[in-house]
């Protein structure tokens, strides 16, 4: 099957608030997000997905237009998140 985008990541700077954030592509399982938080100094973290503090999950699984990876506990101000399409 065929994908017919080119967009592979979207970033967001975190706040310490917002929990929500978009990806702009369709995936066909959540497993083929990556999800990472970058910290101010370049390191990432890869996170999981789950319902624990530092997990998130995902909606819009098949959505021609993406979803949203909904975090659990809200990244840090500080922080990037980066969200990656990984398809087979």
């Amino acid at each position: 099957m065929t994908v017919s985008t080119t967009t592979l990541k979207n970033s967001y700077n975190g706040n310490g608030s917002t929990t929500t954030f978009a990806y702009g592509f369709k995936i066909f399982a959540s497993t083929e997000l990556k999800v990472y938080i970058r910290a101010s100094t370049g390191a990432e973290t890869l996170k999981s997905e789950g319902s624990g503090s530092a997990n998130y999950s995902v909606t819009g699984v098949g959505s021609a237009s993406g979803g949203n990876v909904v975090f659990v506990t809200a990244p840090a101000s500080g922080e990037t998140v980066v969200i990656l399409r990984d398809t087979a």
